[in-house]
């Protein structure tokens, strides 16, 4: 019996050594730095030293993209649930369904509602000659002109008027505003 508990303490220190070893790089502090000459002064590397400069200022920009200080991690993070369950969709309802009631004549090849972008394919309007598709990204939860943003691209000139994107743009908000009165009728 008595065997058998060393044996566990072993095993659990071995464990212990095998885990320490894998802190090394520069997360656990180590900055990289190698020895020239077998003596005992260190040269950080260029390459480590670029390397590090750009994993600061990754780590700034998203501490500042998210408005908080960023904590180490550790283990038990991979057990935890990061993700914010209050977190809500940015996109205005009335101006999705519009823009999909309004440009109903086009496939529609991707959506995602989350990032609010909608890219259809080609299709010809009704009473029309040409074939258009659209990338519609409606950027705000806001009923506004400015949380719609339409591209349209005809099939053999391109790029096309900035009048007919802009009266696609009208057509949208305007379904949109149609939409939201009847909702407040209810």
């Amino acid at each position: 019996m008595n065997l058998h508990r060393w044996a566990r303490v072993a095993l659990m220190g071995g464990v212990l050594v095998s885990l320490s070893a894998c802190g090394s790089g520069i997360a656990s502090g180590d900055s990289g730095l190698f020895r020239r000459g077998g003596g005992a002064a260190t040269i950080p590397s260029e390459d480590v030293l670029a390397r590090r400069e750009r994993a600061e200022a990754q780590r700034a920009a998203l501490e500042r993209a998210e408005g908080t200080k960023t904590n180490r991690s550790s283990f038990f993070d991979l057990f935890r649930n990061g993700t914010d369950p209050n977190t809500t969709v940015e996109v205005n309802k009335y101006l999705w369904v519009a823009a999909q009631d309004v440009l109903n004549f086009l496939p529609i090849e991707s959506v995602d509602p989350f990032t609010g972008v909608i890219v259809t394919g080609f299709g010809t309007p009704p009473g029309g000659g040409r074939a258009y598709r659209a990338t519609i990204y409606v950027q705000d939860p806001a009923l506004d002109a400015r949380s719609l943003k339409v591209a349209l691209q005809s099939r053999g000139g391109g790029a096309v008027d900035a009048g007919t994107v802009r009266a696609v743009e009208d057509a949208i908000l305007t379904r949109a505003r149609q939409l939201r009165i009847q909702d407040s009728n209810l």
